[in-house]
């Protein structure tokens, strides 16, 4: 079903058992309610969205938000799902996808990529080794979207977004762009005046080094991606890092030297490879992952009087 089927300006429900779809007129997009997060996110957990919406376009994500705001609904923004923790109990509202946001402009002349928020940044790190140009080797074993990455300047290899932004649009509540610089995103370690904001990353301009040899460029990538999984845990669900580094110690290794390497609560599990990631071993709970958290927190600040900081962003009620 199509928009051209809906001319009432007024939004039509529609039931699939016991779930409703809502389609907004003038454009393709169809809202849904109680949507399994689980499957998107990495962590594989998760109770469903009252409301689920995943716009293609522009267009598509302004008329979502004007909806959720005619509805006085609360809205939660979810990229690649790579560094979320969701409630077991699901999230009220309208939940809002990006991962459907994708394109990338090149400009040959200037060295400048012009990227949507879902693009998922390996894509776009192999994308650009393939053209010869420089600048995002490090971002391929990230399993995160654009969007998310510049919300929490994403790093690997002592290199981050910050490195190489050159500006971010962004949508706020009301429907209004703005484009933000990284000066005005306030970029430090892993953060950013964009998280626990409501406005929404839609695309992003990042400033690469063209004209290398693009055999060069490939092998230092894929030298990258083969260091992560040598010492990183990809066989299982996971959300890559759960916790900040408190410098000038790591937390995997605060983590390891508490004893905590392959400590187990439900089916969540400390990583044996990588101390600074949880595992989904087979149908964990959110609550097993988040208590697992609070049970690492506690033991480390207890031996070196530090906190760890998570990375991984929880939401929902635990």
């Amino acid at each position: 079903m199509n928009s051209s089927q809906h001319p009432n300006p007024i939004p039509i429900p529609e039931t699939a058992g016991d779930r409703q779809i809502i389609y907004l007129p003038g454009t393709k997009c169809a809202i849904k309610s109680q949507v399994p997060l689980a499957s998107l996110t990495s962590f594989r957990v998760g109770g469903p969205a009252q409301w689920y919406v995943a716009p293609q376009n522009l267009a598509e994500l302004q008329a979502s938000l004007e909806w959720s705001r005619s509805e006085g609904l609360a809205v939660t923004l979810i990229g690649a799902g790579s560094n979320l923790l969701v409630s077991d109990r699901g999230l009220p509202g309208l939940v809002i996808g990006t991962r459907h946001l994708r394109y990338s402009r090149f400009d040959l002349g200037t060295g400048q990529l012009t990227v949507a928020a879902g693009e998922p940044l390996p894509r776009v790190a192999w994308q650009v080794a393939e053209l010869g140009w420089q600048g995002l080797e490090w971002a391929v074993g990230i399993p995160g979207s654009v969007g998310g990455a510049v919300v929490m300047n994403a790093g690997a290899h002592k290199s981050c977004i910050a490195d190489i932004l050159v500006s971010a649009q962004v949508l706020s509540p009301s429907g209004q762009l703005e484009t933000l610089t990284p000066d005005q995103l306030s970029y430090s370690y892993r953060t950013s005046i964009l998280q626990g904001s409501q406005r929404l990353v839609t695309q992003a301009i990042f400033q690469l080094q063209p004209g290398a040899d693009p055999q060069q460029v490939l092998a230092t990538t894929t030298e990258h991606l083969e260091q992560r999984r040598r010492t990183q845990p990809y066989h299982l669900p996971s959300c890559g890092s759960v916790f900040r580094n408190p410098l000038p110690y790591t937390a995997g290794w605060l983590i390891e030297q508490s004893g905590l390497k392959g400590y187990q609560i439900g089916a969540a599990q400390v990583a044996q490879r990588h101390a600074n990631f949880i595992l989904n071993c087979g149908g964990a709970k959110a609550h097993d992952i988040w208590q697992l958290i609070r049970y690492v927190q506690h033991h480390v600040e207890e031996r070196w009087s530090l906190l760890l900081e998570p990375e991984v962003k929880t939401i929902g009620e635990f």
